[in-house]
């Protein structure tokens, strides 16, 4: 029971503070770029701004398009609950299993693209068509890289992956390292950072199917979106790097957990803000290219395991 109700806590907390998060990044990227920028807590403004405002919803549009916000909302409330992030082991078990992560993240972006071509406007639909091609080429190099470290630690759960990994078990270490390589490649471009980015402004391609939403719906959107952003980095931290999380449900043990969880995906944070401002968007027709990459990367990290290194 106590273990569902930190389940529940960091879940509302990452709801609260997801919008902090998204804030510091963007205040990151414009010193860097050296002008003002937002303030650091813009996003809770724009989110609050938007709830005072009119749900409006165009004449073509179905329950998808209502449905599309809370659902997106829900699952990464969902999935909050269940990723370890200040304990090394998962609060609901039920969703913490790997297999369970890559379905419930498949839903809101399957969700995203069909609330794009519900509204039966064409700049939306191809906005739709790009996230899926996204998930499409990611998806296999995240399943395929998770599945050997399956193989490498004996269990798919990701509190028991991080277990193993951390007390440094494993028969496959080589393996495990070179699929944390390419783990982190796709958590990369799940972010949606440069040079994948899905722009912020409603008015680029790849948020087209924002463009329409306005109101509670996209305050909801924007929140779902912001805590995906950490939801994936903790993903990696929980099995990757799951040194200084709390092993015990002792008071001194959670709080060393979560001070060890804000410094590391803070560290990982950073480090995404810097390489996002070192280079430039991608040509979609190369993002496949590049996928493939991350796909030999665990094919490789899988022939290592096999081999029992």
């Amino acid at each position: 029971m106590a273990e569902i109700i930190i389940g529940i806590l960091q879940a509302l907390l990452l709801l609260l503070l997801a919008p902090l998060f998204s804030g510091v990044s963007r205040f990151l990227r414009a010193k860097i770029h050296t002008r003002k920028g937002p303030p650091i807590l813009q996003d809770y403004y724009d989110i609050v701004k938007l709830l005072r405002r009119q749900d409006l919803h165009t004449a073509d549009a179905s329950f998808v398009s209502r449905l599309m916000p809370p659902l997106f909302l829900a699952v990464m409330f969902l999935l909050a609950c269940g990723i370890p992030m200040i304990t090394r082991f998962s609060p609901v078990p039920a969703l913490g299993d790997i297999i369970a992560i890559i379905y419930l993240l498949a839903i809101p972006r399957f969700f995203f693209a069909l609330a794009g071509v519900d509204r039966s406007n064409a700049y939306g639909g191809l906005g739709g068509i790009r996230e899926l091609l996204i998930g499409v080429l990611v998806e296999p190099s995240m399943m395929l890289a998770l599945f050997v470290v399956a193989i490498a630690t004996g269990t798919t759960n990701v509190g028991g992956m991080g277990e193993v990994i951390g007390s440094m078990a494993t028969n496959s270490p080589v393996a495990v390292l070179v699929a944390g390589i390419a783990f982190a490649a796709a958590c990369y471009i799940e972010l949606g950072k440069l040079p994948y980015d899905a722009a912020e402004a409603e008015q680029e391609i790849q948020e087209g199917p924002l463009q329409e939403y306005s109101g509670p719906s996209l305050a909801m959107i924007k929140v779902a979106m912001s805590m995906k952003q950490v939801i994936v980095i903790s993903w990696f931290v929980a099995i990757f790097l799951p040194f200084g999380s709390a092993t015990d449900m002792s008071f001194l043990g959670l709080l060393t957990g979560e001070a060890a969880y804000v410094l590391k995906v803070g560290v990982i944070a950073l480090l995404c803000t810097f390489i996002e401002n070192s280079v430039s968007r991608v040509r979609w027709k190369y993002v496949g290219r590049q996928t493939w990459l991350v796909v030999g990367i665990s094919l490789v990290a899988f022939v290592f395991c096999a081999l029992g290194m």
